[in-house]
């Protein structure tokens, strides 16, 4: 029986470490995909400034208000999310420090 014992619990271990890098990979896709929403707020707010600046007028109140709040939105999300990301690899024994994001250039060696 003590084969079977230490079967199950070694299948238990495993499947920890499987469903710790399963949440980690979803946080980490959730913190990529506010990014791309953050990036896409800063992009509307960017044009839309353009847009005023070059019809001589300035960027309505109203406007500004809602893209900076989708901005800043995305951006706490992203921010929360970062901060999740690195607790989950702390508690897995991973590192802690930030890794390269994906979209990231690789410097060749």
């Amino acid at each position: 029986m003590a084969l079977w014992d230490r079967l199950k619990s070694e299948l238990d271990r495993a499947g920890r470490a499987a469903q710790g890098a399963l949440d980690e990979g979803r946080i980490q896709l959730e913190a990529f995909r506010a990014k791309q929403r953050m990036d896409k707020a800063a992009q509307a707010l960017g044009y839309a400034y353009y847009r005023a600046r070059a019809a001589n007028t300035d960027l309505d109140a109203d406007s500004y208000a809602r893209l900076s709040g989708e901005m800043a939105a995305a951006e706490a999300e992203h921010t929360k999310l970062e901060d999740d990301l690195r607790l989950a690899r702390a508690q897995r024994g991973g590192s802690v420090e930030n890794p390269p994001a994906p979209d990231a250039p690789v410097n060749p060696s």
